[in-house]
């Protein structure tokens, strides 16, 4: 079943309106091969009745969302945002926590945006946890990580993963230290869990009721909306920041020409950014 252009151009503006996506011409592919098991699963007899029954039914709607939504991820993915982490960015959080004494007033707030099946999230839990060692109890930590989809948050949620996705990239000399075997499967640790949550968001709508947060990992993402979008999106990220704050884009990305609220710093060839 192929789609047709002008279907092409109603599910992808539904696409961009739900979640800031934009898809062209050049994704008939894409929506071909992730919308057609769903058109198949429900006996659609083509993508207008599919584009249909998500005006109907929301649940489809979230399952065509997810469908589009779901991207490339991996343990220590690009490794230079880890090690800005550990060498840069933490050290920095930390000295400016420094004068605050006593348990409540010492914490490390960190939010994975559009975080995916939930690696990221774990990849900055367990480098906190190789820096920190048993100073971690000192502070307290949370790990946020949202995503549009509701499948990717399940799996986030769950910390269950296959021997492929452990294999790429997670170190297997911290393997047993931070994951369980678990038949064919390997589990994250209670240590990582405890400092770790996961909630569905969707970054095109309001997120003001996320507090504010130290670090913010935006990876990615963005490089599917369109310019305006992208704008709006950082800009409102910059708010959720700190003074001492750090925004961490993908290495492949810029807000140059896109929005003037962050300073750009570097370290040892790794970008990042603070808001001014």
């Amino acid at each position: 079943m192929k789609i047709t252009p002008e279907e092409l151009q109603r599910i992808a503006q539904f696409v961009n309106t739900k979640s800031g996506i934009v898809l062209d011409a050049t994704k008939a592919y894409l929506l071909e091969s992730r919308l057609l098991p769903l058109i198949r699963e429900n006996s659609f007899s083509s993508f207008s009745d599919l584009y249909n029954q998500t005006l109907r039914n929301p649940e489809l709607a979230n399952r065509v969302i997810d469908a589009i939504s779901t991207n490339e991820t991996s343990f220590f993915r690009d490794q230079k945002p880890f090690e800005l982490l550990k060498f840069k960015i933490i050290p920095d959080v930390l000295d400016a926590q420094a004068g605050r004494s006593g348990i409540g007033g010492k914490s490390i707030n960190i939010w994975s945006a559009a975080c995916s099946t939930g690696q990221e999230v774990y990849t900055i839990a367990v480098t906190l946890h190789e820096l920190l060692g048993s100073s971690l109890s000192q502070y307290r930590i949370k790990i946020t990580g949202t995503d549009i989809s509701d499948t990717a948050i399940v799996q986030s949620s769950r910390g269950c993963y296959s021997q492929f996705e452990v294999g790429r990239g997670f170190p297997q000399t911290l393997l047993s230290k931070y994951f369980t075997q678990d038949g064919q499967s390997w589990r994250v640790k209670d240590e990582l869990r405890a400092i770790t949550f996961f909630r569905k968001i969707n970054l095109m709508e309001p997120f003001t009721s996320m507090g504010k947060f130290d670090i913010i990992f935006c990876r990615n993402v963005a490089i599917y909306f369109s310019m305006a979008n992208r704008k709006s999106l950082f800009e409102r990220l910059a708010s959720q920041l700190n003074p001492h704050g750090a925004l961490i884009i993908g290495s492949t990305e810029s807000l140059f020409g896109v929005t003037d609220c962050y300073e750009r710093r570097e370290y040892h060839n790794s970008v990042y950014y603070s808001p001014k």
